[in-house]
């Protein structure tokens, strides 16, 4: 993998590049929407490709090795083959998916014991196991696993999750450079960093995660009960810290602001359940603002879902005849959400990259968050 920063706001830390991969080019800053078990529920791969003009998307360790199973993965040639995506894609470690499903899961300095949410058969993820997973679903970019730490842990527990991550990191790292891809295109691992919400903790972990000398860094354990304020403060401290060269990732972010107020602060890739599974709850993020398509106020209002949305593919459909389609509980209206709403989420970071190779990003990005974060 190779970044090339093409770009930098004088104004702000936002800056535009170019990662290579052997399934294609990402341009950042990028949002990447999430593909958990092998789709983007409700969300046809000819449409991510033509309408949502998505470059990368995500698959997630734990659910995939529950459901197909490794033994299907392997035998279909890996992720891409299996669901018949030809860019790339990035694949967590399962740490979260751990953290927030698992009824029951023990964390020691081996590893995760963990039980399935699906059956309740036992598991254990260690970093060895775990980077041989990810081998097998071949993913282009691969997260270390690491344990993510609650948003209000104290100074304590995240102390003693950060030592875990620490070593799970360098195990992880061994056992990478140990083994090699298996379906004839390259892979990377991207560290991730924790420490919550404290200082001291996130200067760490970014010192030890840099020695690594990897392609890419990411940011984890935001988003996940701090304050918003508390995710930005620790954004602004962290992105200097890592390498002006690679590729920053800020990871399970989130809502439209989120997306401006991160690349402002150095961050280039992000992800979210958020567009799709608020979309299919009847939530719009549209150029003009936040719209809940369940109201009745939308009932007679026979305009464009959203008539600034310039780059979209399909002005056909009205914001009358989505607020029917939920009205009659037709499976349309969250696909037809879920596809808009991504849409919406790759245009603002296209959106973005064009201001920042203009030179204006922090001017335009102010008078863009009053817009987009209206309700209307």
């Amino acid at each position: 993998m190779k970044f090339t920063k093409t770009a930098a706001d004088p104004h702000s830390a936002a800056r535009a590049g170019v990662i290579e991969t052997d399934h294609g080019q990402i341009h950042t800053p990028i949002f990447m929407p999430v593909g958990t078990v092998g789709s983007v529920k409700g969300v046809y791969h000819r449409d991510l490709r033509e309408d949502v003009r998505a470059e990368i998307i995500l698959g997630n360790t734990y659910h995939l090795y529950l459901r197909p199973g490794l033994d299907t993965l392997r035998a279909a040639g890996g992720l891409h083959a299996f669901e018949a995506w030809d860019r790339p894609i990035l694949t967590d470690s399962g740490g979260f998916q751990v953290f927030s499903l698992s009824p029951i899961r023990k964390l020691t300095p081996e590893g995760c014991t963990f039980q399935s949410h699906i059956d309740g058969s036992r598991h254990i993820f260690t970093p060895e196991n775990n980077v041989d997973t990810q081998r097998i679903i071949g993913a282009d970019i691969m997260m270390a696993l690491d344990e993510c730490c609650p948003g209000d842990a104290d100074h304590a527990y995240a102390r003693k999750s950060l030592d875990l991550t620490k070593s799970w990191l360098e195990r992880y790292a061994k056992r990478f450079r140990e083994t090699e891809p298996l379906y004839g295109y390259s892979q990377t691992f991207f560290p991730i960093l924790q420490g919550c919400v404290y200082p001291d903790l996130r200067r760490e972990a970014a010192d030890h995660a840099t020695q690594f000398d990897a392609e890419g860094y990411a940011i984890g354990g935001l988003a996940v009960g701090e304050p918003t304020e508390k995710m930005y403060e620790m954004l602004e401290l962290v992105c200097p810290l890592l390498p002006d060269d690679r590729p920053r990732y800020l990871m399970g972010v989130g809502t439209p602001a989120n997306l401006l107020e991160g690349i402002a602060r150095g961050v280039d890739m992000f992800d979210c359940v958020m567009p799709t599974r608020n979309g299919r709850n009847g939530m719009l993020f549209t150029w003009e603002g936040i719209m809940n398509m369940r109201n009745a106020k939308w009932a007679n209002d026979f305009s464009e879902l959203d008539p600034s949305g310039a780059s979209f593919v399909d002005h056909t459909y009205t914001k009358a005849y989505l607020h029917h389609l939920f009205a009659a509980g037709e499976m349309f209206a969250a696909m037809l959400a879920s596809e808009h709403n991504l849409a919406f989420y790759l245009d603002l970071v296209r959106t973005a990259r064009q201001h920042i190779e203009a030179g204006d990003f922090a001017a335009w990005k102010d008078g863009a968050l009053e817009r987009i974060t209206r309700r209307l």
